[in-house]
């Protein structure tokens, strides 16, 4: 199968690509590079332009006889979605019905949707299942869980095999080629403060955990390209046919801990300065969420392989290497 990577020049599209190929897939990426970079993708054919563009999405699909799809191309900050909703509409719920549309007119067999814990919204629960009730608390989340039922009825009208995968806090890096250099994400922020002699900001300290800060699954970026990478095997094979899964460690730390285990990493442990300042709660955040991950298991014999301490080391050691970038 030929597979067309949507959002594949980006952080986590070209870890995905990256496992794609190192067994041994075609793959060609469709990226608008709005927040990718092409020297990340060396040697894949790269399409630059937008999914909202239908024309171009077909006749993408056609000229490299695409039968599979993986689709992360999305806008993704939760703050900015309770800012501007009905761009988070257009770019994630209209940019996916042009390409399910588009996948359909071309005979493409499968897709892996890139979903998000952020479908789940507050939940309750101490380890959250695919089985709980899906309650997005801001617009990206609703665009996600729009975007699942939007590829589970797709499929049932054509034929398509296909995985909703929702994944939890995404850090780190295989190399520091592929490191995270954006500013919305914890690790990135914290880093990059820290690297400039600033204290990290911590967003909300009252609420209800363990240390009053915001508990998340954080889940290194290698083992969610593994994770697509056996959903794209599972489809291909025809061994799935449709699955929503989540992807994940199991085990929750604070955000606290978070910074406080990079203030270790980055050797600032013992520096005044560099104790975290503690700023109002974001919009749209929720306490505590953690995944369960046995369906994931049990349906592609998946599990993280990284720990907490590694994804972290290896998130400093690709800041190290793009400093000034």
């Amino acid at each position: 199968m030929t597979w067309l990577v949507t959002g594949g020049a980006g952080y986590i599209g070209a870890h995905i690509v990256q496992a794609m190929r190192s067994e041994g897939k075609t793959v060609v990426v469709l990226d608008d590079l709005s927040t990718g970079h092409a020297t990340r993708i060396d040697g894949v054919p790269l399409v630059h332009g937008s999914v909202l563009d239908y024309q171009l999405v077909e006749h993408t699909l056609r000229r490299h006889a695409v039968t599979g799809i993986v689709h992360l191309a999305a806008k993704k900050q939760v703050d900015e979605s309770v800012r501007l909703p009905l761009y988070y509409y257009r770019e994630n719920v209209e940019g996916l019905r042009r390409l399910l549309e588009a996948a359909i007119a071309t005979d493409v067999e499968a897709i892996v949707f890139s979903s998000s814990a952020a479908v789940y919204g507050a939940p309750t629960e101490s380890w959250v299942t695919e089985d709980t009730q899906c309650s997005p608390i801001n617009p990206y989340g609703h665009t996600k869980l729009t975007g699942e039922w939007m590829v589970e009825a797709a499929a049932a009208a054509a034929g398509l095999r296909y995985a909703n995968l929702r994944y939890f806090n995404v850090a780190g890096c295989s190399s520091p080629t592929l490191a995270d250099l954006g500013g919305a994400n914890i690790v990135p922020m914290v880093l990059r403060r820290l690297d400039a002699q600033q204290a990290p900001m911590i967003f909300g300290d009252s609420y209800p955990t363990q240390d009053g800060t915001c508990v998340r699954d954080y889940v290194h970026v290698a083992d969610i390209a593994s994770a697509h990478a056996a959903a794209a095997n599972a489809l291909a094979g025809g061994d799935i046919k449709a699955l929503t899964a989540n992807i994940g460690t199991g085990v929750g730390y604070s955000v606290r801990e978070i910074v406080e285990t990079l203030r270790v990493i980055t050797g600032h442990e013992s520096d005044a300065w560099a104790e975290p300042i503690v700023a109002p709660a974001r919009a749209g955040d929720p306490p505590r969420v953690v995944a369960a991950t046995d369906r994931i298991r049990d349906a592609l014999g998946w599990r993280a392989r990284h720990d907490v301490g590694q994804m972290l080391t290896s998130a400093w050691e690709g800041w190290v290497a793009n400093r000034g970038r």
